[in-house]
């Protein structure tokens, strides 16, 4: 006589395709709030380099009583302008203050920061929405 198994061991093709479907929705979930948080991890470097560009101009101000461009105070990014997301430039700067501007492409669209002598710090182009 033959023993008749019973007890077989393995998953049904439903039970797969609910895990399938889980995984799914938990990846629909998780990969937009990862997109946004690496956009903003990228924006660090913009406020970064626009508070170093502030401390540069009060130095530079504090032995000519006024501010200047970027290549005349010596500022740049270690490994030249390629190292960057962002390039920067200066709007303004006169002897009353300056304005210096951080520009990138983040997500397909333009995210832009300013910089004042006074040390506000404005996001005017938002590309993590």
């Amino acid at each position: 006589m033959k023993k008749v198994l019973t007890n077989k061991k393995g998953f049904t093709l439903i039970e797969l395709m609910i895990v399938v479907a889980i995984i799914g929705i938990l990846a629909a979930i998780a990969i937009p709030n990862f997109l946004a948080y690496q956009c903003k991890a990228k924006q660090s470097e913009a406020k970064s380099s626009l508070g170093d560009i502030r401390k540069t101009q009060e130095a530079y101000y504090a032995e000519n009583d006024a501010y200047a461009a970027l290549g005349t105070v010596g500022w740049g990014l270690k490994g030249g302008a390629a190292a960057g997301r962002y390039t920067y430039t200066m709007t303004t700067a006169n002897s009353t203050g300056f304005t210096a501007q951080a520009s990138a492409t983040l997500s397909t669209q333009l995210d832009q920061w300013t910089m004042n002598s006074s040390g506000t710090l404005t996001h005017v182009t938002n590309a993590c929405n």
